[in-house]
This record gives C-alpha cells, sequence and structure tokens, in this order.
C-alpha cells in the first residue's frame, strides 16, 4: 500500500511557472472561487491575471500569458494579512501579503484586486485559508488528542464509522494496553479503555504501508505512518486471527476507496459556484525551448523573502567579479541573480 500523500504536493508545495496538467484539480480537490483582474504585485506588477481558490491551494496565472504563473499550498503559509501597496495597475491600494515557508525558503506574494471597492479577495483566500487550518484532522496524524465523547469517537464532517472493535491491544509498550479500534471511511482511530486521552488517530492520507506481522505477542496489525507524520510504527494486536484478517481487508478497501477519491476536510461553499478549474484555464502552446528544471529560475528569486537574516552572511572571494562579496545563499548563482536585475 502506498500513502496517497506521495502524489499530494498542492498543499504542501510553492511551485512557480507549472504546467497545464499540474494547473488542474486533482482527485479530491475542488475549486471555491475563481477571482478575474487580480494582479501579482510582486512578481508580476502592472499584470492583470486571474486567482483561482481550491480548498488545498491558490493559483495565480496572467490572463496574457498564462504559462506565467505560481501555485501556493495553504500548508506553506505562514501568515496573511493586508497591507498598502504600490501598483501599476491601480497605484497605492490595499493588498493582500501572503508569508509562506516552502523547503526551508521563505517567499512573499502581494495581490491586489484591480476592479476597486471589492472586498471579495481578502475574504475569499483568508475564509478558505482559515478551514484548511481548522481541519488538520483529517490529514494530520494525532496523538492524545480530544477523540472521545462519552465512550464514542468524535465524528468529522462527512465521516462515518464502518466498524467498531472492541480488545485491540496497542504494542506501543512492554505491557500493552488494551483499548478499542475504530475504522471510519477518512482515518482509524484507537485509545485505551482505561484512560480516553491515551490515544491516536491515522487518517489514510498518513499510511505508509500496513500488513501482519509476527511480533512477540504473536501476529499483529503493523501500521506504518508516511515519513512527513514522523514515520511511526504502530502495533495493534486483535484476537482471533480470522478478525484480524477481516480487519485488514476492511482498511484496505476503505483506503483504496478513498485514494480514489481523498476527502481533505476543507468544506466552504460561495453563494455563486465557480466555474470548473479546466474551463478556466488557457491551454499553453508549447514553447520550442527546451527547460532545465534544476536551474535557479528568476521566479524563485522575484518571490524571494530573506525577512530573517540577522547578520551578513561572511565576504568570499569571486572570480567571476575579481573582489570579496557576501556569500550567497545555497542555490543561488551570480548569473541568476544578473538575470533577475537584467
Amino acid at each position: 500500500m502506498s500513502s496517497v500523500l506521495d502524489a499530494l504536493w498542492e498543499d504542501r508545495d510553492v511551485r512557480f511557472d507549472i504546467t497545464a496538467q499540474q494547473m488542474k484539480t486533482r482527485p479530491g480537490e475542488v475549486m471555491i472561487d475563481c477571482l478575474e483582474s487580480i494582479e501579482d504585485t510582486k512578481g508580476n506588477n502592472g499584470d492583470r491575471g486571474r486567482l483561482l481558490v481550491t480548498n488545498l491551494r491558490i493559483i495565480w496565472h496572467s490572463v496574457a500569458l498564462p504559462r506565467v504563473n505560481l501555485s501556493v499550498g495553504y500548508n506553506t503559509i505562514i501568515n496573511i494579512t493586508t497591507r498598502t501597496a504600490n501598483s501599476k495597475l491601480r497605484g497605492q491600494t490595499e493588498a493582500l501579503y501572503i508569508l509562506t515557508k516552502s523547503n526551508n525558503t521563505r517567499f512573499e506574494f502581494i495581490f491586489t484586486n484591480v476592479v476597486p471597492g471589492s472586498p471579495r479577495l481578502f475574504t475569499s483566500v483568508i475564509a478558505v485559508h482559515r478551514a484548511y487550518e481548522t481541519s488538520k484532522m483529517y490529514r494530520d496524524l494525532k496523538l492524545r488528542a480530544a477523540l472521545i465523547q462519552n465512550k464514542q469517537l468524535r465524528l468529522l464532517p462527512r465521516e462515518q464509522v464502518y466498524d467498531k472493535i472492541n480488545g485491540v491491544w496497542n504494542l506501543s509498550c512492554d505491557q500493552g494496553n488494551l483499548g478499542t479500534f475504530f475504522i471510519t471511511n477518512v482515518r482509524i482511530v484507537w485509545h485505551a479503555n482505561m484512560n480516553e486521552s491515551f490515544n491516536v488517530s491515522i487518517p489514510y492520507l498518513q499510511i505508509w504501508s500496513i500488513r501482519i506481522r509476527d511480533s512477540k505477542f504473536g501476529l499483529a496489525l503493523v501500521i506504518e505512518s508516511s515519513r512527513q507524520s514522523g514515520g511511526y510504527v504502530l502495533g495493534f494486536k486483535i484476537d482471533p486471527v480470522e478478525k484480524l484478517q477481516d480487519a485488514l481487508k476492511e482498511i484496505n478497501s476503505l483506503h483504496k476507496v478513498f485514494s480514489a477519491n481523498p476527502i481533505f476536510g476543507v468544506d466552504y461553499e460561495m453563494e455563486e459556484k465557480p466555474q470548473p478549474l479546466e474551463r478556466l484555464t488557457v491551454e499553453q502552446p508549447p514553447d520550442d525551448v527546451e527547460i532545465e528544471p534544476d536551474e535557479q529560475t528568476d521566479a524563485f528569486a522575484a518571490y524571494f523573502a530573506d525577512s530573517n537574516k540577522q547578520q551578513d552572511r561572511e565576504p568570499v572571494f569571486s572570480k567571476d567579479l575579481g573582489l570579496a562579496i557576501e556569500k550567497l545563499r545555497d542555490g543561488f548563482t551570480l548569473q541568476g541573480l544578473w538575470e533577475v536585475i537584467g
């Protein structure tokens, strides 16, 4: 079994100039809002574009040149605020500032609504991001969370319990802990009978593998979580063996259904339904150039935010310039910086 998370990058990455295929919604991703006449003031000041808001990310692309675009996953966002910005299309105006962190690098984005008097840019993005932040139980592995109430699982919206198994031992310690197992359409939950706060919630999104293995307690159900969730290896003993095998079969079946159409838990609806993303994106004509994805791009530097820099980096001698310069950050080249300035 492989985790749905393997191919999921939309909410966890910041990407520039993505392909038309990458702009399309993945299974479980839905379009929530579409905002016309939005300027990417930080990287493409003066260029009118379109902002697409999904349940996993925001996508901006130039209307004149759709291959000039960016995708910002909600999980990368550190802060969203409104400030005054200088737009070539609007002049001094209120804009949406988004600070992100992806692969240990900070990026800053500024979006301005070219049409005056509309607060929808701020309300849509901020509200959907809040909905993402408050629905992490669907996507993150949780330990010792508030999962149980009156000996019953506190269900998430759109969650259904398919099986409840009593007498399940958690093998995380030498003597084991006796508890109860819940199998739902979005996750697996176990809690100790003597202490309900001793529990674990494992979304199907975070399951790397699940199988039956031998242990010092006999045959056990072993669940390995994804690297992103900490790479936990959790063992559960279910007797008799037939019941253990039935549980594995049921979990595999539900995981397969979930993988085909994941539930990410971000529920937010606009009064006016936007058109499907496929109808809003424009096919990009193939360029007669060879693209080298490993090269540092101009876009990368254009949105770069070095806000945490406390002091200058050590000076080094540059053979190209014939003088001492501040040491460049990892991944940057002099040629790339000259291209940005140009």
